[in-house]
This record gives C-alpha cells, sequence and structure tokens, in this order.
C-alpha cells in the first residue's frame, strides 16, 4: 500500500516537472511581438531583436525663386515643389540595408536612389544600385540639410547619382573615412540610370577626422578629405549653372566627350558650437571633340567656395541641420536662428573658346557669387529658408562685353518626417 502511495506521488512528481519544462520550452519558442512606433525619428516597424526593421519618412520643399534687375528674363519668378521625397528604408536579417528614394518635385517622377548596403563590419560595407557618387562634400549632403537653398558652384562639377558598387567603412572609431567603386560615369552634375557606352568610372574619396576622438571641442569637428573619379566619356556634354539655376556656360553644337575624364577635389569643414565652415575646390578635365572625325582637346574647368554658418540661438551646429533647445511647438519657444554666408567661383578653360568650342556671347568665361542666408529651424521637422545671392560674371554676352550679374532672391519652407 506504501508502494503504491510512493509510485503515485512520484509519478505526480514527474508529471509536475514535464509539465513545467513543457510550458517553459513553449514560452521560449514563442516569438516576441514586433514593435511599431512613430517618433521623432519616423514611423518604425521592426522586429523585437532588430534584424527586420522599416521605417518611412521623407521631406518636402516648396520654393520661391524671384530675380531682379533681369531685363534680359533669363529666369521666371515661381513657386514650385522642389523636393517631393518619399523615402523608405530598413533593414533585411540584421546585416543588409535597403533605401529607397523616389521624387515627384516639379511634377516629374525621378527615382533618386535605390541601393543595398550590406554592413557586417564598419570598416568594409558593400552598396551596389543607384547613389550618390563619392566625391564632393556638399553633393554628398541630403538636400534636406544644406545651408542654403541652392548648392554653390563646385557642385556643377561633382557627378550626382549613378549606378555602380561601391566598398565602404570608417576606421579608427570614425578617424578614418573611406569610399571607393566603379560606377558607369554621368556627366558633371548629372544623374542617369544608365550607361550610352562601355566606358566605366572609378572614384574614390578619403575623409579624415584625427581629432575625432579627442574630448576638447575645438578641433574635434574638424575634418578634410579628398577625392576623385577617372573614366572614359563619350557623347552629350553638360551646361553649367549658377546658385539661380539658370546656364551660364554651354558647349557649341555639335560638341561631345571623347576620351577620358579625370576630377579632383580638396574639402574641408569644422564646426565648434554655433559656428561652422565648410570649403571646397574641385577640377574637372575632360577631352572633347567638334566631331567624330576632329582630334579631341583637354579642357580643365575649375570651381570653388567657402561658405560660413552661425547660430543665433546657441545651438550647435552641422553646416546643414540645428536641433532647437527650445521648439516652436504649442506657441512655446522660438525655435533655432542661423545666418550664413558664402563665396564661391567657377573658372571655364580658355581654351574652349579659342577652339571654338563655345559661344563667346553667350557663355560666360567665368563666375563669381556671393551670397547670405537666414534658416530659421522651427522644430526638428519645421525650416524656413531665405536665401540672397549676386553672381557676376566675365564674358557671356555680344561684343565681348560681360553678361549682366544675376541677383536672385529665394525662399524655402520644409517639412520633413
Amino acid at each position: 500500500m506504501k508502494q503504491t502511495r510512493k509510485g503515485a506521488t512520484l509519478l505526480a512528481l514527474v508529471t509536475l516537472l514535464l509539465g513545467t519544462s513543457e510550458l517553459q520550452a513553449g514560452e521560449e519558442k514563442a516569438p516576441a511581438p514586433p514593435q511599431a512606433k512613430a517618433d521623432p525619428d519616423g514611423f518604425v516597424i521592426q522586429s523585437a531583436d532588430g534584424a527586420y526593421r522599416l521605417r518611412l519618412g521623407g521631406y518636402v520643399q516648396l520654393d520661391g525663386r524671384f530675380y531682379s534687375g533681369d531685363e534680359a528674363q533669363l529666369g521666371v519668378d515661381t513657386f514650385l515643389l522642389r523636393r517631393v521625397r518619399p523615402i523608405v528604408q530598413g533593414t533585411v536579417a540584421r546585416y543588409v540595408d535597403f533605401y529607397l528614394n523616389p521624387d515627384f518635385g516639379g511634377g516629374q517622377t525621378v527615382l533618386q536612389d535605390a541601393y543595398l548596403d550590406a554592413h557586417y563590419h564598419p570598416a568594409l560595407r558593400l552598396r551596389v544600385g543607384k547613389f550618390k557618387t563619392p566625391f564632393g562634400l556638399e553633393r554628398l549632403q541630403s538636400g534636406s540639410a544644406l545651408l542654403f537653398v541652392e548648392r554653390a558652384l563646385p557642385t556643377a562639377l561633382a557627378p550626382n547619382r549613378d549606378l555602380g558598387a561601391q566598398l565602404h567603412g570608417v576606421l579608427a572609431g570614425g578617424v578614418v573615412s573611406y569610399a571607393a567603386g566603379v560606377f558607369n560615369g554621368v556627366t558633371d552634375g548629372g544623374s542617369a540610370d544608365g550607361d550610352t557606352n562601355d566606358g566605366k568610372e572609378l572614384a574614390g574619396r578619403l575623409w579624415l577626422q584625427p581629432f575625432k576622438r579627442q574630448k576638447g571641442k575645438g578641433v574635434r569637428n574638424l575634418g578634410f578629405g579628398f577625392a576623385a573619379t577617372r573614366g572614359h566619356q563619350e557623347g552629350a556634354l553638360p551646361s553649367y549653372k549658377t546658385g539661380g539655376q539658370l546656364a551660364f556656360f554651354s558647349y557649341a553644337s555639335g560638341v561631345t566627350a571623347a576620351g577620358t575624364r579625370t576630377r579632383i577635389s580638396a574639402q574641408a569643414s569644422w564646426t565648434m558650437g554655433p559656428v561652422g565652415v565648410l570649403g571646397e575646390w574641385m577640377r574637372s578635365s575632360q577631352e572633347v571633340s567638334k566631331s567624330a572625325t576632329a582630334p579631341s582637346l583637354r579642357l580643365d574647368h575649375r570651381a570653388w567656395q567657402v561658405a560660413l554658418a552661425f547660430v543665433l540661438t546657441g545651438e550647435d551646429t552641422t553646416l546643414g541641420t540645428v536641433r532647437p533647445r527650445h521648439a516652436f511647438e504649442s506657441g512655446q519657444g522660438w525655435g533655432a536662428l542661423e545666418l550664413t554666408a558664402r563665396v564661391n567661383g567657377f573658372d571655364v578653360d580658355g581654351d574652349a573658346f579659342a577652339a571654338g568650342l563655345a559661344d563667346p556671347a553667350r557663355s560666360a568665361r567665368a563666375a563669381r557669387a556671393w551670397g547670405v542666408g537666414f534658416n530659421w529651424y522651427l522644430n526638428r521637422h519645421l525650416k524656413q529658408t531665405l536665401d540672397y545671392e549676386r553672381t557676376t560674371f566675365t564674358g557671356g554676352a555680344g561684343a565681348g562685353s560681360d553678361r549682366k550679374p544675376e541677383n536672385a532672391l529665394f525662399f524655402r519652407s520644409q517639412i520633413t518626417f
């Protein structure tokens, strides 16, 4: 009788332990629910471990452009939707990011970015698809994070978005950043979704912040770098535009790219608290020809800029974005106020005119511009910008005279989400 009772007790204990074990196993197997949130960084859905993530965001810009003293009516005073860009980005299987960036600005649909980025290690990442060529400092800044409404003259020489593959990464805790890739090749300032010839272009950029790991603010955010591209280009050549988006240099009809193109750039930036400065210099060297049978001629165009920023309300600047301490929300706070100034220039190779590759009565030999601006960051999402830029020219009019100066007034209302 006692043995029967002991057996029953033992059986009950074993059953209880097995049941508890199965319950614990069931708890371990049950997947954690996904997370969904909407915060200042966007609308995010992700798995509990973060291995799968989807973020929806974007930005919209309403611009106004107005030209004073434009007797030749080269520019049209207008309002326009400069950029309308919903952005879809995320992570798949923890180590692969994706980024999609269509643009509906100006009443046109353009796929600006579409790429995958594998990041198994911070020092070595692989990006494939359509994205910005690693070259120009200001060009690499997002269109939502610019000091001025429009980029400066050097960006006219910098390639924009291209299709290709790129290795990139950071070393020594962010002291060194690099990018190197092979691309189809696009014209100066251009973007493309394909290629028109077999030639390809190599591009590379090295960015150094030697004092990044130091504690002091004085030189911690000092950075400088170098970039270059080289490839074979045939076909159409670009025109070059002012900050007011009006062409000041165009090649004569029938002139095409006909050989090697090389670009080089030196660039630097520095911020300390509310003060920041940005500078870059570029040269684009291209073989061009009047016709398929004519000999080619190499032309070198150069451009440069220096831009300054000062945040009146004391917040730190990042040379493009400011996070207000006291946001303009519910009638409280005034946000952040920033003053900006810049000078920039562009010099056309004189051989373009001597060889008859451009019309001196229609294209300028040089352009110089200065501008001042005001940015009001109401909060993390709303930004108002007011800019004025004056551009003067050497040549570009009949009888060897100078084209009349361009006086452009811009304003922008921007929302990011």
